[in-house]
């Protein structure tokens, strides 16, 4: 069985709705205001003509990216969009790439070493935990590849 062809593309102002979308609907992803998605590098996948997940980085001096946030929705998870969308990250740039991720996110680890990156440190209770009282936080895990 084939898988449905995934295309990247830029992020556009039309698309800030199904990205809040997707966004509300992955707590484990970062919740920033979509708008603010623009001012930084931003791509999403289109994947049977509808915008099934994305991705936002940013250029840091001299040759680093953060990237800030990928996000599947969840129709559409275990389908390659977020191996696509990280892909194409992978493609535009060159240099040191950093990521945070939750700890527990097992998925986006995974995701993210087969990709190359590497553990390079943590950031002590740094997400709130859905569910779990304020006091109690997750730590984020910072991840690193040298392309």
């Amino acid at each position: 069985m084939s898988r449905a062809a995934i295309t990247i593309r830029r992020m556009e102002p039309g698309d800030l709705p199904e990205v809040e979308r997707i966004q509300t609907s992955s707590p484990e992803a970062s919740q920033w205001k979509p708008e603010d998605y623009l001012h930084y590098e931003s791509i999403v996948a289109e994947l049977a003509g509808r915008i099934a997940g994305f991705a936002v980085a940013r250029r840091l001096p001299p040759d680093e990216i953060e990237i800030l946030n990928v996000a599947t929705g969840p129709s559409s998870r275990r389908q390659g969009v977020g191996k696509a969308l990280l892909r194409e990250l992978l493609n535009l740039h060159e240099g040191v790439l950093f990521l945070e991720v939750r700890e527990s996110n097992s998925a986006a680890r995974a995701l993210y070493e087969a990709a190359g990156f590497r553990e390079a440190g943590r950031r002590k209770n740094y997400y709130a935990k859905a569910g779990i009282p304020a006091g109690l936080r997750e730590d984020a895990v910072v991840m690193k590849l040298q392309k």
